[in-house]
C-alpha cells in the first residue's frame, strides 16, 4: 500500500491545474487518470493515420491567473497576437496598421457567400453588414461585454457561502454590487432586466441581420440543451464573455499546435512541481472511513492512501459511483441524481486530401471558426427535435481548420477539419447504431451547402455522439460541462444547492472539475479554486 498527501482522481485540465498547485503549496501529489493520456477533451489524438485533432478546439476561457500561477508560457504555452486590419474585400483581414490586438476572426457563413465577418475579441470589428447593423452591434457588443464584466469576478472565485457569509465573501459581494452600482441607473436596470432573458428576444430587440441573430444565438447556447428561445439561454453567452485569453474578454484562438500543448504546458508545469501521474490507473472506489475520505482503490484492487481526496471528473459519478450512497445523506444523493448532464453536441472529425474552399471567405478567415447558424430562427428549428430525443435534420456547428495553424495535425497537403455539431441528444430515440450514419448525412449535406464538392475530398470521418464522448472520456452523459449551465445548476447551485464551494460531505473529499463552480471550457478555474480552498482548509 502506497500513500501521498493528496490524490486528484482524473487528468483533465482541471486536475493538472490543482494538481499542480497543491505541489506547489508543498504537499506530495498524484494524479490518476483512466485513460491511457491526461488532458481529457482537450488532448490532441490521432482519429486517422496521419490526422490529429482535439475534441476541444477552441481556447476562449484559459484564466490568466492559471497562466501566471503556473507559468504556462515557460512550459511552451504560446499565444500569439496578431494586428490585422479589416479589409473591405469579402470581410476578410489584411496585416498591419491595426490599433488593437486580433484573435482567431468568427465567420457567420450564409448560404449565399455574403458572409458576417466579426475580427479582434468577439467582434471588435464586423465586416459584411451594413453601417445601421455595425452601429447596433457596436453598442449591443459593449452592452453585453460590461454585463459580463460584472459577473465575472463571481465566476472567477469561489462562490460565496450564503449561510455563513465570511469576510471574504462580504467583501466579494459588496465588490459586485459596486460594479453594478457604478453601470448607473438605466444601465442597472437594464443589467437586471436582460439578466435572465432568452437571447433571441435581446438580439431581436437590437439587431435586424439574421446572419448576427443566428450567430449570437448559436454562442449563447452552444454546448446546452437549449433553444435561442429557451428561457435564461442568455446566461450561456455571459457565461462564455466572462472568459478571457490572455486577459482579453470575449478573445478566442486556436492555438499553434492544438489544445495538446496546452495540455502540455499544465502536464510539464505539474510534474516540475513534483506531481506524480500514473496514467491508465482508473479509479474504482474512494475509500471512505468514520465519514472521512482516507485514500482509493484502484480498479486492479491496488489501494493508495491520502490525506486529501480531490476529484476532477464528474459529480454524479464521484458519489454515486466512486463513494457509493450508503455513505451520503438521502437529500444530497437525491440533488446529485437529479443534475441535468446529458449532453446535446456531437463532435465531427474529418481527414480531408485538401483544404476545402468555403466561397467568399479567405485565408484569414478559415484560420477562424466557421458558425453555419444563418439565423435564430434556424437555431431554434434546430434544437426542436432534440427535445424529442432526435437530432437536427439541418444542424448548426462550429466548425474550424487548425491543421492551418499547424500543419503538423495532418500530412502535407491534406486538412484537418473539426466542427462542434448541435443538436443531437445523448439518448437518441432509434439509438445510436442506427441514428449515427443518418447524421453523419445530414451533417454532410449541410456542409456541402457552404463548402460545395467538400465529400470529395474526404478521405475518413470520425463523428462522435455524446454517447460516444462518455466512453472515451470517463464524461457520464457525453456532456462537457458536466451538467447544464443553467441558473438552477450554476454559481451558489453547482453542483448543487448547498454544497458549490469544492467542499463535500465528506470530509477530506473535494470537488474540481467542470461540473463545479464556475463551469466547463478550457479555464483551469475549478482546479485553481479547489487548489485553494485545500490549502486555505488545511492552514
Amino acid at each position: 500500500m502506497t500513500s501521498s498527501d493528496c490524490i486528484v482522481v482524473g487528468g483533465g485540465h482541471n486536475g493538472l491545474v490543482c494538481a499542480a498547485m497543491l505541489a506547489k503549496s508543498g504537499r506530495t501529489v498524484l494524479v490518476l487518470e483512466a485513460s491511457p493520456e491526461v488532458g481529457g477533451c482537450a488532448r490532441t489524438e490521432e482519429f486517422f493515420p496521419g490526422f490529429r485533432a482535439s475534441t476541444a478546439h477552441v481556447l476562449n476561457r484559459l484564466s490568466i491567473d492559471v497562466v501566471r500561477a503556473l507559468e504556462l508560457e515557460k512550459h511552451g504555452l504560446q499565444i500569439a497576437l496578431q494586428t490585422p486590419t479589416p479589409s473591405p474585400l469579402r470581410g476578410g483581414v489584411r496585416g498591419g496598421g491595426a490599433t488593437s490586438p486580433s484573435f482567431t476572426p468568427s465567420v457567420a457563413l450564409s448560404p449565399d457567400g455574403n458572409h458576417l465577418v466579426l475580427h479582434g475579441a468577439y467582434g471588435e470589428a464586423l465586416s459584411g453588414a451594413s453601417a445601421a447593423e455595425q452601429a447596433a452591434w457596436k453598442g449591443l457588443r459593449a452592452q453585453l461585454l460590461r454585463y459580463a464584466g460584472v459577473l465575472k469576478p463571481l465566476l472567477s472565485r469561489r462562490p460565496p457561502d450564503i449561510a455563513g457569509l465570511s469576510f471574504a465573501d462580504t467583501l466579494s459581494l459588496g465588490t459586485t454590487a459596486l460594479a453594478l452600482k457604478k453601470l448607473g441607473r438605466e444601465d442597472m436596470r437594464d443589467f437586471l432586466r436582460i439578466l435572465l432573458m432568452n437571447v433571441y428576444d435581446l438580439a431581436d430587440e437590437q439587431l435586424s441581420d439574421d446572419r448576427l441573430k443566428g450567430f449570437l444565438a448559436f454562442d449563447a447556447v452552444l454546448g446546452a440543451h437549449l433553444g435561442p428561445r429557451s428561457p435564461t439561454s442568455l446566461l450561456g453567452l455571459y457565461y462564455r464573455l466572462a472568459g478571457d485569453v490572455s486577459g482579453v474578454a470575449g478573445a478566442q484562438v486556436v492555438p499553434k499546435g492544438g489544445m495538446g500543448v496546452v495540455i502540455a504546458a499544465l502536464r510539464a508545469s505539474a510534474e516540475k512541481a513534483g506531481v506524480g501521474i500514473r496514467a491508465a490507473a482508473p479509479v474504482a472506489r474512494i475509500v471512505v472511513e468514520n465519514g472521512r475520505a482516507t485514500g482509493v482503490v484502484l480498479a486492479d484492487g491496488e489501494e493508495i492512501r491520502a490525506q486529501t481526496v480531490v476529484s476532477a471528473i464528474d459529480p454524479a459519478a464521484t458519489f454515486i459511483e466512486l463513494v457509493g450512497a450508503p455513505h451520503l445523506d438521502t437529500g444530497f444523493v437525491r440533488k446529485v441524481k437529479n443534475i441535468r448532464r446529458k449532453g446535446d453536441a456531437a463532435k465531427l472529425h474529418l481527414a480531408l486530401d485538401g483544404v476545402p474552399e468555403f466561397p467568399g471567405v479567405d485565408a484569414n478567415g478559415l484560420r477562424g471558426r466557421l458558425v453555419i447558424a444563418p439565423s435564430a430562427d434556424h437555431v431554434e428549428r434546430a434544437f426542436n427535435p432534440s427535445k424529442y430525443g432526435q437530432f437536427s435534420p439541418e444542424p448548426v456547428m462550429e466548425i474550424t481548420l487548425p491543421s492551418l495553424a499547424d500543419p503538423s495535425l495532418a500530412p502535407g497537403g491534406a486538412c484537418v477539419l473539426s466542427a462542434v455539431v448541435q443538436y443531437a441528444p445523448y439518448a437518441l430515440k432509434e439509438g445510436w447504431e442506427a441514428g449515427r450514419p443518418k447524421l453523419l448525412a445530414a451533417i454532410m449535406a449541410q456542409l456541402e451547402a457552404y463548402a460545395p464538392a467538400i465529400g470529395r475530398l474526404v478521405r475518413h470521418a470520425e463523428l462522435l455522439t455524446p454517447a460516444d464522448i462518455e466512453a472515451r472520456y470517463h464524461m457520464p452523459g457525453g456532456h462537457w460541462h458536466h451538467g447544464e449551465l443553467q441558473a438552477d445548476q450554476m454559481l451558489v447551485s453547482r453542483p448543487v444547492a448547498g454544497w458549490s464551494g469544492y467542499d463535500t460531505p465528506i470530509d477530506g473529499l473535494y470537488l474540481a472539475g467542470a461540473g463545479s463552480h464556475p463551469g466547463g471550457g478550457i479555464s483551469g478555474l475549478p482546479g485553481l479554486n479547489a487548489a485553494r480552498r485545500v490549502t486555505e482548509a488545511k492552514r
